[in-house]
């Protein structure tokens, strides 16, 4: 059995969470934004905060990561 890759809101306080967004945003606020808790990762777009974020546990955000860095996950061409 895999482990979920999200959770429910309900699940984590997102009270303190600090924000931070991407260097590659140049300052706009047209990019994503991520907050690191104690067993998750919150991930949100930051031109639409009200919709709420994604929770992802940190081991699926690091695998999501990590595959993106590696190639195993993205575009791929032919």
């Amino acid at each position: 059995m895999s482990t979920p890759s999200t959770t429910s809101p309900h699940d984590v306080d997102l009270a303190q969470a600090r924000w931070r967004k991407s260097s590659y945003s140049g300052g706009a606020n047209d990019c994503v934004e991520i907050a690191e808790l104690s067993g998750h990762v919150a991930v949100r777009d930051s031109k639409k905060i009200s919709r709420g974020p994604l929770l992802f546990l940190r081991a699926a955000m690091h695998a999501l990561v990590s595959g993106i860095a590696s190639g195993e996950i993205g575009e791929h061409r032919d």
